[in-house]
């Protein structure tokens, strides 16, 4: 069984046991959370799909950790003009388990 979840602007197709990294939530570690935006259950040929969401369709995980991503280099440069500018950026996220699927 998998299902489409929308969580932190992003879209992912999820099934029982994977583990996955989404944008940071408000949880502790080892607690658990109900992602409740389910855009599609499938199991087989046997496929629902919401318009936008399943109404009662949840997705249960644990939180396994939080943590921030490798660092991106952000670099603007024009050549004989003597312009550079440097920046970097770490994003946060949630490192989840799909404990269940119910829909």
């Amino acid at each position: 069984m998998f299902a489409v979840i929308k969580t932190g602007g992003k879209q992912y197709r999820v099934s029982q046991g994977d583990k996955l990294r989404v944008e940071t939530l408000d949880a502790d570690e080892g607690e658990s959370v109900n992602l409740d935006q389910v855009m599609m259950v499938g199991e087989g040929d046997n496929v629902t799909v919401g318009s936008p969401l399943i109404s009662g369709a949840t997705v249960s995980a644990k939180v396994l950790n939080h943590g921030r991503g490798k660092k991106i280099e952000i670099v603007k440069f024009r050549r004989r003009k003597h312009y550079r500018r440097q920046m970097g950026h770490r994003q946060n996220y949630t490192e989840l388990e799909i404990t269940g699927i119910s829909g």
